[in-house]
Formats: structure tokens, C-alpha cells, sequence
């Protein structure tokens, strides 16, 4: 433990036993004892403090992680892994486009052009009447209903044996 060789043991056993001499000795030794018990104790102590302190602290990590976990925006990291710059957003951004005269996006008219009068006719809409359905029935909902289980089959009991055929399975002395 101290890396002490048991000839320097006997050496302070020997100069113990001259300073405090051999009837105060044991109780030298005892007094030690406790003094060793109660270090040990301490050190055993701090170590268990020393032990809980750490797990406090990755406790308090994993606490960290799971908080971060819990605030997880998947939908914030799917787009910036899928597309980082947002290219492919603004490329669908329906706000994003200006359809001018010639149907490419960002085009414009030219200036000089006069603008045609839209060929489109506001004109009252008239109700769809067809041959086969008249104009005040109103359709009627489509329900489905989940099928129903069919019942097992009963089963049979098995038919009794034949006499004849129970007769001929049995041995007879005429045949040994």
C-alpha cells in the first residue's frame, strides 16, 4: 500500500515500543485504529459525494438532450437537409410568379403594345340538367357497412364404425 518493507515495519515497531514504551503501546495501536477507521470513512465519504455529484451532471446532459429531443422542429430539419438554401421552395412559391403576355414566368408586357380587351363574357351560370337524374333530387349520401363475420361451420360428429367392418378388424383363432 505505502510500498513499506516488513524489515522498516519491524524498525517503527521497534522505536514505537522504546518511545511509548510496552504498557502504553496497545493502547497507541487502538488509538490508531480509530484514527485509520475514521480517514478511511472520510475518503470513503467524499468519494460517494464525489460519485453522486457526477451522476447529477449526466443526469442533468441527459436532462439537455431530452429537452433538445423534445423541442425537435423535424420539419425545419427535413427542409434544410432536403434543401438548404430554399431553392426548390421559391421554385413552387405560387406568390413567386409574374406570368405576363407570352406565359413565361417573369415576363412582362411590352410597353409600347396595346392591351387586348379580355375575350371573356361574364354570363349568368345555368344549372346542369341531365336525362337521368332530374334537377331536384338531391344525391343521396353513399354509406358503406363493414361486413359482417360469417359463422363457423357446426361440426359434425364423426359417423359410428360399421359392425362388419369392426368384426373383420378383430382377430379371429381361425386365423392363427
Amino acid at each position: 500500500m505505502f510500498d513499506i518493507a516488513w524489515s522498516e515495519l519491524m524498525v517503527i515497531a521497534v522505536i514505537a515500543l522504546v518511545v511509548i514504551g510496552p504498557k502504553d503501546l496497545p493502547k497507541a495501536i487502538f488509538t490508531l485504529g480509530k484514527w485509520v477507521r475514521k480517514a478511511r470513512g472520510v475518503a470513503r465519504e467524499f468519494q460517494t459525494h464525489i460519485d453522486d455529484m457526477m451522476r447529477e451532471t449526466e443526469l442533468d446532459e441527459l436532462r439537455k438532450e431530452a429537452l433538445k429531443t423534445r423541442d425537435l422542429n423535424i420539419k425545419k430539419m427535413m427542409e434544410d437537409t432536403i434543401d438548404p438554401q430554399g431553392e426548390v421552395g421559391k421554385a413552387f412559391d405560387p406568390k413567386g410568379f409574374d406570368v405576363g403576355l407570352n406565359g413565361h414566368a417573369g415576363s412582362t408586357p411590352e410597353p409600347d403594345l396595346p392591351q387586348a380587351p379580355s375575350p371573356v363574357v361574364d354570363a349568368p351560370a345555368a344549372p346542369l340538367v341531365t336525362d337521368s337524374v332530374a334537377p331536384s333530387a338531391a344525391p343521396s349520401p353513399i354509406t358503406i357497412e363493414p361486413p359482417q363475420p360469417v359463422p363457423a361451420p357446426v361440426p359434425q360428429p364423426a359417423p359410428a364404425p360399421r359392425p362388419d367392418a369392426v368384426a373383420a378388424a378383430q382377430p379371429t383363432d381361425k386365423q392363427t
